[in-house]
């Protein structure tokens, strides 16, 4: 049968829309994403839609529709990662297209049965004049899946391009459009704002608040640990230091290996805390999961032994080089293990919804990698799911987990940024200061010796607010908080919290009192003026969080709250009033991006 304006060949099976279903089976927002995409017809189209939302349904439908309309011939997927080849693979055998994970350019060909193929960034950059001419000889859809990585590496970008740039149609899907460089995105568009820099634009978003009030999404409660860290440097000083006190980079990048450092106690406490968490969960979510995410393949096996001391059985361990880890992931995405220990493979795209439980036990410290990690624990089977990340106390990180719903672009020609090449830096103007009159130290990349650590529980870091007042290890707060039952919506999370701090306090008021040998023979109530000031601190927690979002100053959207619900300044509403601004700011925040 001749395909008109294509080579004459048809693929070797159209998929039947009885095989991928009707837009009627999909979320609401996959369905308005697609009504836009088949509205527009455009030969381009970036989706950027939450980690665990399902951009990949999307994609495949997006890709039925087109085989059936005979607008497209071929398919050629695009992944980060071996691993994703066999996945994309296997969710298109289900909808009823056949893809080979298996394909190599080199080859240049592939079994008649197949209607596409996926392969690497990197892959196409080895070869990209192979893919080029496949994708001229059919009409193609190549769907780029996490496509800031075509900025990776200058060669991958010019491989891409290369290779693409004849498709008939290109479907880009990333849950982290941004990037932390000046590479240029391969076929997404840049607009240029009044700052002069050049945005990346999207044809769809679909944020993490949205699908969070849609309950596509799991709320994720960030566990944070603080503990004094000591260690040795080149130069044979002796460090001591408090994980998550304002210290300059530096000192903060090397307290933070001394607690990931696998032969302290820090990190055993950390994950013998997460194993607890586990087993509440797992209390609702039987089958619930957990991961650690490692730095390194040598401190990823020490976490295992750990673990397997910890809980007596042994985890999954997968490393990236190694040619079974895509049958580990899916062994332990089918089964009902505890934990599994990886490097970096899993920290993206990797579906393996049981997961619930996190710690993040790698040095890494960017935004986009930190949104990739805890995209690992987000996807929700059922209602009420939460997941539970487990995180160093450093200022960065909390900066990060109090900001998920925050939707980020790729910026262009930004100034200033830091030394690791992140432009979202958190630190305060003091340290940015000594960080700037330091200049880059080749201290982190330097042998030092880490000499010893301790673990103390610091906060949880939930909805853009912080609740806990920091205790020591295995501390009756400590397990109030890792007891929070595994089954809630975002709001009882919020109450919960919210109880939980206010014992908290009453606890630390007992023991004061019981210090100075005035113990109060009745439990300790708290004050009216304590119950204010913890929900003007997450208030104004939440209109910190709005201000990265916005860039609105902190004094103008206090006022546009006052303007909307009327009432005085924060500093003198009552308590009613202040839970109405946190309720409204929330819903702010839920809107989906215009």
């Amino acid at each position: 049968m001749h395909v008109p304006g294509g080579s004459g060949v048809l693929p070797p099976a159209y998929p039947d829309r009885a095989a991928w279903g009707t837009a009627s089976k999909l979320r609401a927002w996959q369905a308005e994403a697609l009504s836009l995409y088949l509205e527009r017809n455009p030969r381009d189209f970036l989706a950027v839609a939450t980690p665990g939302a399902g951009k990949t349904t999307f994609a495949l439908t997006v890709a039925a529709e087109l085989l059936h309309r005979r607008q497209i011939e071929r398919i050629t997927v695009v992944t980060p990662t071996e691993h994703l080849k066999v996945q994309w693979a296997e969710a298109a055998d289900r909808a009823g297209i056949a893809i080979d994970p298996a394909f190599a350019g080199r080859r240049g060909k592939t079994n008649k049965d197949f209607t596409g193929v996926a392969v690497t960034y990197a892959g196409v950059a080895v070869n990209p004049l192979a893919f080029r001419v496949r994708t001229e000889r059919f009409k193609t859809l190549v769907i780029l899946d996490e496509v800031h990585h075509g900025g990776d590496a200058l060669s991958w970008g010019d491989g891409v391009r290369e290779a693409f740039e004849p498709a008939a149609r290109r479907l880009c899907l990333t849950g982290t459009p941004f990037r932390s460089d000046d590479n240029p995105i391969p076929f997404v568009t840049y607009e240029h704002g009044a700052d002069g820099h050049a945005r990346s634009k999207a044809d769809y978003t679909y944020g993490y608040g949205h699908a969070l009030r849609d309950h596509v999404v799991r709320p994720v409660i960030f566990m944070s640990y603080s503990g004094e860290m000591r260690w040795r440097t080149k130069a044979g000083d002796e460090v001591a230091a408090r994980l998550g006190e304002p210290l300059t980079k530096d000192l903060t990048a090397q307290a933070l290996r001394t607690a990931l450092d696998p032969t302290g106690e820090w990190m055993g406490a950390v994950l013998n805390a997460a194993d607890k968490r586990l087993t509440e969960v797992r209390r609702h979510m039987p089958d619930a999961g957990g991961l650690v995410i490692s730095g390194d393949q040598n401190t990823a096996r020490a976490y295992a032994k750990t673990l397997r001391e910890i809980t007596g059985q042994a985890p999954t361990v997968v490393l990236s080089d190694e040619k079974a880890a895509s049958k580990k992931i899916a062994k332990f995405s089918d089964d009902d293990s505890r934990w599994m220990v990886a490097v970096r493979m899993v920290s993206e795209g990797v579906d393996v919804p049981r997961l619930a439980v996190g710690v993040y036990a790698t040095p890494t410290s960017t935004p986009l990698f930190f949104a990739q990690a805890v995209g690992r624990f987000v996807r929700a089977r059922k209602r009420g799911e939460t997941a539970s990340v487990f995180v160093p106390s450093v200022t960065r990180l909390l900066g990060f987990a109090a900001e998920m719903e925050v939707e980020r672009d790729h910026v262009l020609g930004r100034k200033n940024n830091n030394e690791d090449g992140d432009i979202f830096a958190l630190e305060d103007d003091l340290l940015k200061k000594a960080n700037e009159a330091e200049g880059a130290s080749d201290e982190l990349d330097a042998k030092f010796e880490a000499l010893g650590s301790d673990a103390s529980f610091d906060r949880v870091v939930f909805d853009g607010g912080d609740y806990g007042t920091g205790g020591d290890n295995a501390s009756e707060e400590e397990l109030d908080f890792l007891g929070l039952p595994g089954l809630l919506e975002p709001d009882q999370v919020r109450e919960l919290l919210r109880e939980r701090q206010a014992k908290s306090i009453a606890a630390q008021k007992r023991n004061s009192k019981r210090a100075e040998g005035r113990e109060d023979p009745t439990p300790t109530e708290l004050a009216t003026h304590e119950q204010i000031a913890l929900l003007r601190r997450e208030l104004n927690g939440l209109v910190a969080a709005w201000h990265h979002r916005t860039g609105q100053p902190h004094g103008v959207i206090h006022t546009d709250l006052r303007r909307k619900l009327g009432g005085p300044a924060a500093a003198q509403a009552s308590s009613v009033q202040l839970k109405e601004r946190i309720d409204l700011i929330r819903d702010w925040a839920t809107q989906r991006k215009a």
